[in-house]
């Protein structure tokens, strides 16, 4: 059984990720949150409870926007370090590019799509969201963003070989498949549609 690890997983697990949703995929789960009960306690920063070459591949859902644009690649060379050596990432969060073009129509408090947690606007997408914040979950704030440009751009600087990055413009998201080794173009494609949403 491979084995993925879910980084900032807070209270979901792997039931509800495309790809790593069946019995191939064992997962364990790492949070900086004790209150999710993670398997695993700590930053994207610092993962030193992770072994070396552990996993065979990780899986993180809106976290890289939570750490400083300077402490991105830290977070990536954690990232590498966890991973075996044919091991890959996936990889969401906002897409500030489209975030950006409702801003400029000046829709930066109106709702853009609703969300279990409530509507969710272009302020909260750049910063985080306000309701959580204001409950006392700093968590949430939000210290960084990319562009699939910007986001390609660092996976690359931080040591992964084959990068694809989608975007979804309707979803206000980037999807990112990055692995430590090169890969044909077209195998790469085929395996990050396994886990890219339709």
């Amino acid at each position: 059984m491979k084995q993925f690890l879910h980084v900032g997983c807070g209270p979901q697990n792997k039931t509800s990720i495309k790809g790593f949703n069946h019995s191939d995929w064992s997962e364990v789960r790492f949070d900086i949150d004790p209150q999710v009960n993670p398997d695993i306690e700590g930053t994207l920063t610092d993962m030193t409870l992770v072994k070396t070459g552990s996993m065979d591949a990780l899986f993180s859902s809106h976290n890289i926007e939570h750490v400083y644009p300077h402490e991105v690649p830290m977070a990536l060379k954690e990232f590498l370090r966890v991973l075996k050596d044919d091991g890959f990432v996936v990889l969401t969060c906002p897409d500030l590019q489209t975030v950006c073009e409702a801003i400029v129509k000046d829709q930066l408090i109106e709702p853009l799509y609703q969300s279990p947690a409530g509507p969710i606007s272009p302020i909260d997408i750049l910063y985080g969201h306000r309701g959580f914040i204001a409950q006392g979950n700093t968590y949430m704030a939000h210290k960084g963003g990319f562009t699939a440009k910007s986001l390609t751009q660092v996976f690359s600087q931080s040591g992964f070989k084959q990068i694809l990055t989608a975007r979804r413009p309707s979803a206000f998201d980037l999807w990112i498949y990055a692995s430590k080794v090169e890969l044909a173009e077209s195998e790469a494609k085929a395996k990050a549609l396994q886990y890219f949403p339709t």
